[in-house]
């Protein structure tokens, strides 16, 4: 390894110089190194045709994806294997990280719907890492994939323990791939969006038609004290990916659940109430007719077949997502499966 980076990625992101400049080295084994910022480091093997965002940190208290994305760097760093996809890897937010909380001011996975006014620490960032995921993602044109995905840790119990979220966008982007990915990361479940959002995984998706979805790892744990072993899986399948070899076999698990969102209900008003507790695990099912929420005098209820719950968050800004809504959902796997906004999930395609 570069003796550059010989204490780490995270420790370089955590405790970096006073002056940050981007540096750009070589490893033995051809792969070009590229420092472009604090917390953000490319890959360039000498031949690549795939191109892969790895990120995490987005929220500072979510430290498993953090710790995940550091073993995967040091290992590539200590030349253990050899990447033959063009990699971004980041760890986004090192002052929350220090602060072991979500954020500092604003929730940095909320900004990424272009060039935010640079109000605080957040919005800059957001604005930072736009800008470094664009470069990116331009400079990789020609690839024949690009993938997106942004690894987090749930703030609350879940059914699933493991899940991922495909953001909705404008683009025909068939998403079965992750469906045989997930499978072979075992996780559990999968969720197809229906409207667009501003989290960073719809942002690559929607302006470089990046095959994207936003990881739910465990729960929230302070840094090194989350049990690693749990996402050993993932792990694996994410170097399968990363070297193009076969995604390891399920560990026979349940088969990956599919849900699709059936509704997003948004705070608008300070009244704004669940019906439920804020603290009830994702995935909590209610039966058809029970109330959901209410909102000066507006009460959403659940529609027939019953609907699950998914981030529910009372507490959350006006203009926000208070919960998702989602049903289970069998896809034709025979037909391309794409997730476009404001259509049902399937063989439909925007773009």
């Amino acid at each position: 390894m570069d003796t550059y980076l010989s204490e780490g990625f995270l420790e370089q992101t955590l405790f970096p110089p006073e002056q940050f400049n981007p540096k750009t080295f070589q490893l033995f084994n051809g792969t070009d190194v590229i420092h472009h910022d604090i917390g953000v480091l490319e890959f360039v093997p000498p031949s690549a045709d795939h191109a892969i965002v790895l990120s995490s940190g987005i929220h500072g208290d979510e430290t498993a994806p953090i710790e995940l994305v550091n073993q995967l760097v040091n290992e590539i760093l200590n030349e253990e294997w050899v990447p033959k996809a063009r990699t971004l890897f980041i760890i986004a937010h090192p002052d929350a990280i220090h602060a072991h909380t979500r954020f500092i001011e604003e929730n940095l996975n909320r900004l990424f719907a272009g060039v935010n006014p640079e109000r605080n620490k957040e919005c800059r960032l957001a604005n930072r890492l736009q800008h470094h995921v664009g470069q990116f993602f331009t400079s990789c044109e020609a690839y024949i994939g690009k993938w997106h995905f942004d690894l987090h840790s749930a703030i609350r119990e879940s059914k699933h323990y493991m899940f991922a979220v495909v953001p909705a966008s404008s683009h025909a982007t068939d998403v079965r791939p992750l469906i045989h990915f997930l499978s072979g990361a075992d996780m559990d479940a999968m969720l197809l969006s229906r409207s667009p959002s501003s989290t960073f995984s719809w942002w690559s998706a929607e302006h470089f038609g990046a095959l994207a979805a936003t990881f739910e790892m465990g729960r929230v744990a302070p840094l090194y004290q989350n049990n690693m072993e749990e996402f050993a899986a993932l792990k694996e399948a994410l170097v399968a990916s990363l070297t193009k070899s076969e995604l390891p076999a399920s560990q026979n698990k349940p088969a990956l659940e599919i849900y699709k969102v059936t509704r997003t209900i948004t705070k608008t008003d300070e009244a704004f109430s669940l019906a439920f507790s804020n603290d009830a695990a994702n995935f909590t099912f209610f039966e058809e007719g029970e109330c959901l929420a209410e909102e000066n005098g507006t009460e959403y209820k659940a529609i027939k077949g019953g609907e699950a719950a998914v981030f529910p968050n009372a507490n959350v800004a006006i203009g926000q997502r208070a919960c998702l809504l989602v049903q289970p959902f069998t896809p034709d796997e025979s037909q391309p499966l794409f997730v476009n906004v404001n259509n049902e999930p399937g063989p439909y395609a925007i773009s």
